[in-house]
């Protein structure tokens, strides 16, 4: 089974908040000679380039109304999400996606989006180690975990800030996966910060 991995991107998006996780999706199961386990794209609200933070040009694959229905939406942080905490058009984009999607996952000040549209309540979350605060302000019922690199709901997987997003990724490949090819992905990437979960759900 192939999983659509939809990124969401935007003007002032971290750039390591989606390329990170973009990097961990796309380059598992590439040695193993079998299907690609995740078809991984770009989407956002307009065509043409997006410009994430500190200039950064971007394509996007899809916009929103053309995308692939996504099997896993991920909401990156940045700047950007202040602006994206009024725009309804991509709220109500999202709050209708985590009704169709297998997992959804935010990294970083992404969290503020789901938030904002009452997807954590009842949850536990992180964020970004500065935007605690806005955090709790647009999720008052939801607890918040400060101390947590990522943070797992089921459906629902937050990360906390920028490089927090990798982690996240390896760990939702070893759910959906198992621990061993998260590990062979993190070995592929030298990405020597991970460590395998205890158990995965």
């Amino acid at each position: 089974m192939t999983r659509n991995v939809a990124i969401l991107i935007f003007d002032d998006v971290e750039v390591l908040d989606f390329c990170g996780p973009f990097e961990v999706f796309s380059v598992t199961g590439q040695r193993d000679g079998g299907e690609t386990p995740f078809h991984v794209y770009t989407v956002a609200t307009k065509n043409g380039p997006i410009l994430a933070r500190n200039g950064l040009s971007v394509n996007p694959r899809y916009t929103i109304e053309n995308c692939p229905q996504p099997d896993v939406l991920l909401v990156p942080g940045g700047y950007g999400t202040r602006r994206l905490v009024h725009d309804e058009t991509i709220l109500q984009w999202i709050k209708a996606q985590s009704e169709r999607v297998e997992l959804l996952l935010s990294v970083c000040t992404g969290a503020l989006l789901l938030g904002k549209v009452g997807l954590l309540d009842g949850l536990s979350a992180t964020t970004h180690w500065a935007a605690m605060d806005e955090l709790r302000a647009v999720a008052p019922n939801t607890e918040i975990r400060p101390d947590e690199r990522y943070v797992d709901n089921g459906k629902i997987v937050l990360s906390a800030g920028v490089s927090a997003g990798i982690d996240m990724a390896l760990y939702i490949v070893s759910r959906l996966l198992g621990t061993a090819q998260a590990a062979e992905t993190a070995r592929h990437m030298q990405y020597d910060h991970w460590k395998e979960p205890i158990e995965s759900k």
